[in-house]
């Protein structure tokens, strides 16, 4: 073993994953310098702790849950345009980016490549990723602006994706001047004895941090500061699933602006009281969104006055945030959550093992979890079919899939 082989030897020996250069000898160069490069990344205190928390019973904390106040979009009456002509001089100069996360595979959907890239079933085939460019360049139009496009990849899809706009040209958005991608963390897999997962190319078995790592992404990666350069000031956070995302919208940044708050996010009423959706509340006083299954079948059943149900506001994935509340949220690490997934490894003899049953822990960030660090922010209700219509299962499973997404997108453009 060469030096630097020797060093992460002494690394991963204080802290017993020495397994992982078991097959460090096997590897080409470049994966051997890729391996080196892996350990010498990883935080393992952080991977121990977050281990050793796996067998412990989550804490049950005696928080407040309260409703939280937001706004109707379309019940603002005089209001609507008052913010609307605050959001459009914003928009006009400038200051306004969007972040797209598309770090997904489309494997749920039988589709082989990045999620950006799968076809809804449109006649005009494109893809999820064009149809967000065509929304991204006609509000830019209307605005006299290019809006500037931060699109997250994972390191497992970068190089497609990329390719995949390449070929594309770029879908005509002033050929990549205003296109940036950046790539989301990782964490490593580990299985149920705290070891280190070694993945089918023999480096580490690593997934995705979630999307709450978003915050640290966008900074690590300098994205913030070319944000800065450009004079960006707002900067819209949507997934790539969501056909109808409005990544513009003059009225969600005028009630920031006008509010003073520096984050703000769309809502959609639950479609029922019991749509097993996360949404928006207070907790111990802070903005924040509640999982459902932490909210009581009486919580979930409350209303107000008008009839309307207190904890009704569903978080969908369509945030703005200030340059400044992003550089702050991703200097923070928030807390990571624990899922226990099927993952395929290396076993000690080299062989490739798929699992027929959850084998591996994965952590993972959930981006709401930054919502307590602000002492206020503006919720606003969107309509479902105007603005939410996720592409997440397969047909076969009837709900947010690309058969409802095409039937809601076609109907909002008027496509029929």
């Amino acid at each position: 073993m060469d030096r630097k082989a020797e060093e992460a030897k002494a690394i991963l020996k204080k802290y017993g994953q020495e397994h992982l250069l078991n097959h460090y000898d096997s590897l080409d160069e470049k994966h051997k310098k890729e391996l080196l490069e892996q350990i010498n990344e990883i935080n393992f205190e952080l991977i121990n702790s977050l281990y050793k928390n796996t067998d412990k019973e989550p804490k049950k904390q005696e928080d407040e849950i309260t409703p939280i106040d937001y706004l109707d979009k379309y019940k603002l009456n005089d209001m609507y345009k008052y913010y609307e002509n605050i959001g459009k001089k914003a928009i006009k100069e400038g200051k306004l980016a969007a972040v797209t996360m598309a770090g997904g595979q489309g494997t749920r959907l039988g589709h082989n490549g990045p999620k950006g890239t799968f076809d809804i079933g449109l006649d005009s085939h494109k893809s999820l990723f064009e149809l967000l460019a065509d929304n991204l360049k006609e509000e830019g139009n209307k605005y006299g602006v290019t809006i500037p496009w931060f699109i997250m990849t994972s390191r497992e899809n970068n190089k497609a994706t990329i390719e995949f706009f390449e070929k594309h040209k770029f879908f005509g958005y002033q050929n990549n001047k205003n296109i940036f991608f950046f790539i989301q963390g990782e964490l490593p897999m580990v299985d149920t004895e705290g070891k280190i997962l070694i993945g089918e190319d023999g480096l580490i078995k690593q997934a995705a941090d979630g999307h709450g790592g978003i915050y640290e992404s966008l900074v690590k990666n300098g994205m913030t500061k070319i944000m800065r350069h450009m004079g960006i000031e707002w900067v819209f956070i949507g997934g790539v699933d969501n056909c109808l995302v409005k990544m513009v919208d003059p009225v969600l940044m005028g009630i920031a602006i006008d509010r003073n708050v520096t984050v703000a996010c769309k809502s959609v009423v639950k479609a029922n009281p019991h749509e097993k959706v996360g949404v928006f509340c207070k907790r111990n006083g802070k903005p924040n969104v509640i999982e459902y299954s932490e909210i009581t079948e009486d919580m979930a059943e409350a209303t107000d006055e008008n009839g309307e149900l207190l904890y009704g506001e569903s978080h969908i994935l369509c945030n703005l945030f200030s340059v400044d509340a992003i550089e702050r949220m991703g200097a923070n690490p928030l807390p990571y959550h624990v899922a226990y997934k099927k993952a395929t490894y290396m076993d000690k003899d080299g062989n490739i093992v798929v699992p027929d049953s959850p084998n591996a822990y994965k952590f993972e960030a959930f981006l709401f979890d930054a919502f307590g660090s602000v002492d206020d922010m503006a919720v606003l209700r969107v309509k479902r079919e105007e603005e939410f219509a996720p592409v997440k299962n397969a047909d076969s499973a009837g709900v947010d899939c690309p058969k409802t997404a095409r039937e809601l997108y076609k109907k909002y453009y008027h496509l029929d």
